[in-house]
């Protein structure tokens, strides 16, 4: 059975379709200068380091690239963390620095922690769900807390002289660098 479509309904759906993708299509070939971005962001030095660090460069590279490419980075840091932790637990001699490193261990690997969220990120990226990157790159954050400071306030902080707390540190500045660019993609920051 063939439909039979007026010019003016076929015209206005043409019309619709075109706004809706050159709309989605300024969402993600916006551009930000990397000073505004990371101005946004706890640590602004540290940030324009990572970000200017992309290979190629970021002037006039779109949102979706930079935040893409900070993933990767996100997602290198905390492979290299999880390395670095279960070598901990293996040399740990001391069992509250044993149980510390293994409460660490659960926050950053696969499962439950870190590493979940950035394969998450990746996947809100795909799906062009940026405020879904966001929120995973806000969990990237409360996981290496919960690493470092415990799960519950109450939690006496664990006196760490490894390398672990830096690495922990590098990791919740890099999430929350994905966190000012997404902030920039959806709309929170114009």
């Amino acid at each position: 059975m063939a439909m039979d479509i007026k010019p003016s309904v076929l015209s206005f759906l043409v019309v619709l379709l075109f706004l809706l993708f050159a709309q989605s299509s300024n969402a993600t070939n916006k551009i930000v200068e990397v000073n505004k971005i990371c101005n946004r962001t706890i640590h602004p030095s540290f940030c324009s380091k990572i970000l200017n660090s992309k290979p190629g460069g970021t002037n006039r590279v779109d949102l979706v690239t930079l935040v893409n490419y900070t993933i990767g980075v996100v997602r290198s840091n905390v492979t290299n963390t999880i390395h670095l932790i279960k070598s901990l637990i293996r040399n740990s001699t001391n069992s509250d620095a044993k149980d510390h490193y293994e409460l660490c261990l659960k926050h950053f690997d696969y499962d439950e922690g870190a590493l979940g969220e950035v394969e998450y990120a990746e996947k809100m990226l795909k799906a062009k769900d940026y405020q879904g990157v966001n929120v995973a790159a806000s969990g990237v954050m409360a996981t290496v807390d919960g690493c470092v400071f415990g799960d519950s306030p109450s939690d006496p902080v664990f006196p760490d002289h490894s390398s672990l707390p830096k690495y922990a540190e590098y990791v919740k500045q890099v999430a929350d660098i994905i966190c000012a660019i997404c902030n920039y993609l959806t709309g929170i920051y114009k």
